[in-house]
């Protein structure tokens, strides 16, 4: 009886491990499938927080799994379950930039058989990674008074720079809080803990008013960017929803970027990045952060640009050149549900992107001609092509026909065309004029990339 109750258990035992290894197989492909389609498609919101939930969901159940061969291989021999066939990543190289410790461990002086001499025949490395913790220290600026033997007259050194007037922290020190607080999201209470657990108590206030003095330091640096930016020909603007803390809730602000990067027109000019906050998505921030530039601007539908492309502008207006990846978005979320249409168009979209990966990187003169040969015949057609299916659409929607893509007649129930066909732009480029608003007859001339 009690070898009956040993050989279920361990049965039991086993098929729990190949359930388990089933299910972290699963989570393994869907975070694979996940990361295929953020890949293939234009990057959301929505798919981003889905490849973190299913990254988390595999992390878990890894370390279910490690822990339970850990515990299956410390188990006797006759009493030890076969561990299920879990596939390990593999072991890359250890970074070659990395200082190494050499530590040669001792042999005997002679043969521990017969006593005889010994001669090296070579040695086996084993690597390990290691890591110090961070350290704290005391810098001490030591600045000795000398007095002359003749005049009596005093000389020192002048004080050595601090990050800081008058303060206590380190370039270094500050650096990592900064740093932890934007790059790493590390609210700066959250370090004050960690720095009292490691010897060191900083107060919250104290580490607040290091992150204020840093972000004064570093403002004509920030200066610099935001007016290299608004030197450019063109920009590229978006922005991302933050959550942000306030008493017994949580607010919804905004995190704008506004980017330049000549890089795939051939322009020498280095690119640079710049972000600003709102407590809003009102349109006067984008005219705030925008307000001195009078160029090409490249951005999606949202409305609060739209008194940017005004012809009353003190500056100009602006150039729109609408995104293609947007005007895109809304047939690949009909696409998803097998509309047939919608499938349609988002094929005859990618392959307008095709040439212009294929083209990117190479000289105005040769993207000009690439596009006029390659890419002009296929956007007349998709203009063409979406005209028909507007009319169709708003057909079968008025005789009230059930339809997998009826709800496509949304995107062409407004007087203009999608973003990216409504500015008549090739992608991911400029326009040369104004933002012609309603969409031109078929076929007319419309202004292309440089």
């Amino acid at each position: 009886m009690i070898l009956a109750e040993r050989s279920a258990r361990l049965a039991a035992e086993a098929k729990a491990e190949e359930v388990l290894a089933a299910r972290l197989e699963i989570e393994r492909l869907k975070l694979e499938i996940a990361r295929l389609r953020r890949e293939k498609y234009a990057p959301s919101s929505e798919r981003a927080a889905r490849i973190e939930q299913l990254e988390l969901s595999l992390e878990v159940l890894e370390e279910t799994a490690a822990e339970t061969n850990t515990v299956a291989e410390a188990q006797e021999p006759e009493t030890q379950v076969r561990a299920f066939g879990r596939r390990k990543p593999a072991r890359r190289p250890l970074p070659e930039h990395l200082p190494r410790k050499r530590i040669v461990h001792p042999v005997p002086t002679s043969c521990t058989c017969c006593g005889g001499e010994l001669r090296k025949l070579g040695e086996d490395i084993t690597e390990t990674l290691e890591r110090v913790p961070a350290s704290w220290f005391v810098v001490e600026h030591v600045r000795e008074k000398m007095s002359c033997r003749r005049c009596e007259r005093i000389t020192q050194p002048p004080a050595p720079f601090h990050p800081i007037s008058r303060g206590r922290a380190g370039p270094n020190l500050l650096a990592e809080v900064v740093f932890g607080k934007f790059g790493l999201h590390l609210p700066l209470h959250r370090q004050s803990e960690r720095f009292s657990r490691e010897g060191v108590p900083i107060d919250v206030s104290t580490l607040a008013d290091w992150v204020g003095a840093v972000a004064v330091s570093l403002r004509p640096l920030t200066e610099a960017i935001e007016a290299h930016l608004r030197s450019a020909e063109r920009l590229h603007a978006d922005d991302t929803p933050v959550p942000v803390l306030a008493r017994g809730k949580t607010r919804t602000g905004r995190l704008w970027t506004v980017v330049r990067d000549d890089r795939p027109f051939g322009g020498p000019d280095p690119p640079a990045a710049a972000y600003f906050y709102s407590p809003d998505r009102r349109g006067e921030h984008p005219e705030s952060f925008l307000g001195g530039f009078a160029g090409i601007l490249q951005a999606d539908a949202y409305s609060g640009f739209g008194r940017l492309y005004e012809h009353g502008r003190q500056r100009g207006p602006m150039r729109e050149a609408a995104c293609w990846a947007h005007g895109r978005r809304n047939f690949f979320k009909l696409a998803v549900e097998k509309a047939p249409l919608a499938i349609e168009a988002v094929q005859r979209i990618d392959a307008i992107l095709a040439i212009e990966r294929e083209i990117n990187g190479l000289t105005a003169e040769a993207r000009l001609a690439a596009r006029a040969e390659r890419s002009r015949p296929l956007v007349d057609d998709l203009e063409i092509w979406l005209r028909e299916q507007r009319g169709k659409l708003a057909t079968c929607s008025a005789a009230g026909h059930p339809s997998p893509a009826s709800s496509m007649t949304a995107v062409f129930a407004r007087p203009t065309m999608p973003p990216n066909v409504r500015s008549g732009l090739w992608p991911s480029g400029d326009a040369t004029g104004p933002s012609p608003g309603p969409m031109p007859a078929a076929g007319a001339p419309r202004p292309c990339i440089r």
